[in-house]
């Protein structure tokens, strides 16, 4: 029996590529990013994944994409939307077209997944779509208003999502990380800190398989990563 689909955004080389490590065992995976070297390379050395290189911020370019992906392997199970965009600045100095593209991003590639691929759950009467996030989804800082905004709306779009398709199979869940995660560059940033002040990528991903696979009975919506040394 052929494995079932799953598409992920955003794979990066942190927790997007521990997602796709963590859901090819089980799923055909269709990894979507911009940088089609990564993706390529990934392709080669985890089995059962397909790289699908686009810009998520394009609309027309990601919907193209969706459709290659369907028409290639078949309708999704499970979407995991890990693409963002983000930045630190002063809200007095952020530029607006650097939130609108944010918002492309963070919450109108949401949109399009979850209109692209949730028909097809809900015929089948099952599936999953995730999103990854971020504890600035639930409030806003100064620093943060090139972003904050953006998840914010992310993770009310996909509540909306929640209610409109969970009676009708389709598992929608958020997953915020309020940690700072183990990639080189946080590494260097944060080079006094211990290991254990750092989020695993794999970590999360197993979170995120969780809810993925969550009984009926006692679906998540809201999910809240947080190391224990993690401030909040």
């Amino acid at each position: 029996m052929e494995k079932p689909v799953c598409i992920i955004t955003g794979v990066g080389p942190g927790t997007g590529s521990a997602l796709v490590r963590r859901f090819a065992g089980d799923y055909r995976v269709a990894m979507i990013a911009r940088d089609e070297k990564r993706l390529s390379a990934l392709a080669t050395e985890v089995p059962d994944t397909s790289p699908w290189p686009c810009n998520v911020a394009d609309s027309d370019a990601f919907g193209a994409a969706l459709a290659a992906i369907e028409a290639q392997l078949g309708a999704a199970k499970v979407v995991l939307h890990n693409a963002v965009g983000g930045g630190m600045v002063d809200i007095m100095e952020l530029e607006p077209r650097v939130l609108e593209r944010n918002f492309r991003i963070n919450t109108m590639a949401l949109l399009q997944l979850v209109q692209t691929c949730g028909p097809a759950m809900v015929e089948a009467g099952e599936g999953a779509i995730l999103a990854t996030g971020n504890t600035a989804a639930y409030r806003g800082k100064s620093a943060f208003s090139a972003f904050a905004p953006t998840k914010a709306a992310q993770r009310i779009l996909l509540e909306s999502a929640a209610r409109a398709l969970g009676p009708k199979g389709v598992h929608c869940g958020y997953v915020a990380i309020d940690a700072v995660i183990d990639v080189p560059w946080t590494r260097e940033w944060y080079a006094d800190k211990p290991d254990e002040f750092f989020c695993q990528p794999a970590d999360i991903a197993e979170e995120c398989y969780r809810l993925a696979h969550q009984p009926r009975s006692a679906w998540t919506f809201d999910s809240v990563i947080r190391p224990f040394g993690e401030n909040w």
